[in-house]
């Protein structure tokens, strides 16, 4: 049968192997196929005394075909469901089979591969690198649909299984093994198929051996059926939390928890038959399609360097110069010295360098109490951070990163002062937000390796790197640096220089937009929390904040001088002005600096009152629609997104949707900014565009990528 290889021993064993076409198993046509001749087969057998799936394919199973799932269009839901039935039907009767089922799982076993584990009587896995279980599709704005979420909810009971089908974790062999997710580990990936016949030998003239749990005589629920005043209880604990944390915005979780509910009430066929329906329903809906093509299609290509340049060898830094050991610095240096790169961390006093570094110990610490290392990697890495205020320090360096204060001036000194450091073929970044790549490079005999590497705060969580090439940076220094960054466990998008670059032009817009609807009079506590509303964490007036009043007004006016850009050109005057307003007379220069348009004390924070006295009004407030309010807010981060990627400044669509989602928190049901529109509907998009603009001002008029495209 195509797909897979049947062999039976003269024991009655027979080893179904998965080999489907293709780089990875994976839940399509084919293996529709495939699964439904082998299963008529094994029933027909006389013979049979047990069976083992294997894979010759690294990766167990790879699950569901996600090209076919950005096929299922609104409206077909009856129709799609009738075929997921018709899948897991058959997984049901494998289930069945009268002989003990064992997995022999070689890889990675994720989402479908793992759903297919769960209908075995005993899983058996490898403790190798890269072996992994779970059920991620949470992370993709799905649930599992070929019975994971009632297979393992039954297995561990609702309470042991909600973490799993919620946080979509991969787990590693060994924890999944005492997690009881899996039933034993080998050591060895050539112990697999033998201990699999072994322990089917020794278990098949065992009564129940065949059968699963849920179908055995008697079978209670762990923890308790739901209907138990205390299952209950947290189950309805749960659905609060949930709420609180997706605010409605991401519908599979709470698919999930439904679904985890009904498994912990209702016999398997019923539940499975239930959870089919849930699953049906949330395929076509357009944040599952957001969320995978983002999270899956646009990470791989990302991931896959397709913004970096071809046919020049991959590099690994040996040695790192950082100068500036503060809160940046610091960052840099731990996540570097934690893969193994020497780093010199320089500051202008030994003792600053050596609390850079002081920031290390600390973050070890931490990682060890929590289980995630020991001492002896915390010294190896401690080992690694070489404090000190002396230059010829540097001698050597295969990259040298500046990290220190927003001043053009200060970066550049640091440039000619330390470039002559550097290994012959070495490279020399900048962790700027925003100062030009192309005027830092002036300062250099070697503009051409120059190049930006904007890292975001706090640099050990997270994830992206924002890489800037100046007019004349090379396409080897790019490569040398997109290297360093997927070396370090980053996700490096590449942009190209201009104003802000691509990050923190679009970041600001927001912040700009809700100081503008302020500045009209709606009530600031409207603003935030319509902002929560769109699926930002915090509201947009906090989030500035955050970021500080001043410095938004530093790098405006600091823009303007080096005639980056001109006043008058301002997209949201009224907002500047009240921002300027509020800084100058008043002294709100930010939460970092007393306060901002929030007053701050240890039981938390409140709108600072004289901002209600001084801005709201009632009149305009009631004016204005929630609908309008939460569009302004989410389009002008979308339109800005989409104008970067007109003028060049991203390489592709996928920077800017992965840019967006992990570096300047786009809502995670968008799929990142751009991806946004393609759910949205261009022509609805540039419709509602019109409106905006026609009631708010041309700052929303849309970018002609979208028509053009």
């Amino acid at each position: 049968m195509k797909g897979f290889d049947y062999q039976q021993d003269n024991q009655g064993i027979v080893t179904l192997t998965m080999n489907m076409t293709g780089p990875v198993n994976a839940m399509n046509a084919e293996y529709s196929a495939a699964m439904s001749a082998a299963v008529d087969r094994l029933e027909a057998e006389t013979g049979l005394t047990g069976l083992i799936l294997a894979s010759a394919k690294k990766t167990f199973f790879a699950g569901g075909d996600l090209n076919d799932l950005l096929c299922v269009a609104p409206g077909t839901e009856e129709t799609y469901f009738k075929q997921v039935e018709a899948t897991k039907a058959v997984l049901r009767r494998l289930e069945k089979l009268p002989v003990p089922v064992v997995a022999a799982i070689n890889g990675a076993a994720l989402g479908g591969g793992f759903e297919i584990c769960l209908c075995c009587n005993h899983r058996l896995a490898w403790e190798g690198k890269g072996v992994v279980v779970g059920l991620p599709e949470v992370t993709l704005g799905l649930m599992p649909g070929a019975g994971g979420v009632v297979r393992i909810t039954q297995l561990l009971g609702v309470e042991a299984a909600l973490p799993y089908l919620l946080e979509g974790r991969a787990i590693p062999a060994k924890q999944a093994l005492d997690g009881d997710l899996i039933d034993e580990t080998v050591n060895s990936i050539d112990e697999l198929l033998p201990r699999a016949k072994a322990w089917i030998l020794a278990n098949q003239d065992k009564p129940d051996t065949a059968l699963q749990p849920w179908d055995k005589k008697g079978f209670a629920i762990p923890g308790g059926s739901a209907n138990s005043p205390e299952v209950a209880a947290k189950i309805a604990m749960a659905a609060v939390t949930l709420r609180k944390k997706t605010r409605g915005l991401l519908p599979a979780p709470e698919h999930i928890l439904e679904v985890a509910s009904e498994a912990a009430r209702l016999d398997i066929d019923t539940a499975l038959r239930i959870e089919g329906r849930h699953f049906a329903a949330l395929v076509p809906t357009a944040v599952a399609k957001n969320m995978i093509t983002a999270n899956f299609f646009q990470m791989n290509e990302v991931k896959g360097g397709a913004s970096r340049p071809q046919g020049i060898a991959k590099t690994r830094i040996k040695k790192l110069g950082i100068i500036g050991a503060g809160m940046m610095g610091q960052g840099i240096a731990h996540v570097s010295a934690l893969v193994g790169i020497e780093v010199i961390l320089k500051d202008m006093s030994l003792e600053a360098a050596e609390k850079g570094k002081a920031y290390s110990n600390a973050v070890m610490d931490k990682l060890i109490s929590r289980g995630r290392f020991d001492a002896e990697k915390k010294q190896s890495v401690l080992d690694l951070i070489k404090p000190t205020d002396n230059d010829q320090d540097l001698q050597g360096c295969d990259l040298i990163i500046e990290a220190v204060f927003e001043k053009l001036s200060l970066k550049k000194q640091i440039i000619q002062s330390s470039e002559d450091y550097l290994a012959e073929q070495g490279i020399w970044g900048s962790n700027t937000s925003t100062l030009p790549i192309t005027q830092l490079a002036e300062a250099s005999q070697s503009p051409e390796k120059v190049i930006g590497i904007h890292f975001f705060s706090p640099v050990d969580r997270m994830r992206l790197v924002e890489i800037i090439c100046g007019e004349h940076t090379s396409d080897t220094t790019l490569a040398k640096a997109f290297d360093y960054v997927q070396q370090i466990k980053k996700t490096p998008i590449v942009v190209k220089d201009s104003v802000g670059f691509f990050t923190s032009r679009v970041f600001i817009t927001p912040l700009y937009e809700a100081a503008t609807l302020l500045a009209e009079g709606v009530h600031p506590d409207r603003i935030d929390n319509l902002g929560k509303a769109v699926g930002w964490p915090v509201g947009p007036l906090a989030s500035y904040d955050e970021v500080s009043q001043q410095l938004a007004m530093d790098i405006i006016d600091t823009q303007i001088e080096m005639g980056l850009r001109r006043e008058e050109d301002d997209p949201n005057p009224a907002g500047t002005a009240l921002v300027r307003n509020l800084l100058n007379n008043d002294g709100r220069r930010g939460r970092h600096h007393g306060g901002g348009f929030y007053q701050y004390s240890d039981t938390g924070k409140q709108i600072w009152p004289t901002l209600v006295e001084r801005y709201y009004r009632p009149e305009t407030d009631t004016s204005i629609s929630d609908q309008n309010i939460k569009d302004r807010l989410l389009f002008r981060p979308v339109i800005e997104s989409l104008r970067c990627l007109e003028e060049g400044v991203m390489k592709s669509a996928a920077d800017g949707n992965i840019g967006s989602l992990l570096g300047i928190g786009a809502p995670t049901w968008t799929g990142g900014y751009i991806q946004f529109v393609e759910t949205y509907g261009r022509g609805r998009f540039e419709g509602r565009c019109e409106e905006l603009a026609e009631a708010y001002g041309e700052r929303f008029l849309v970018a002609e990528v979208v028509s053009a495209a």
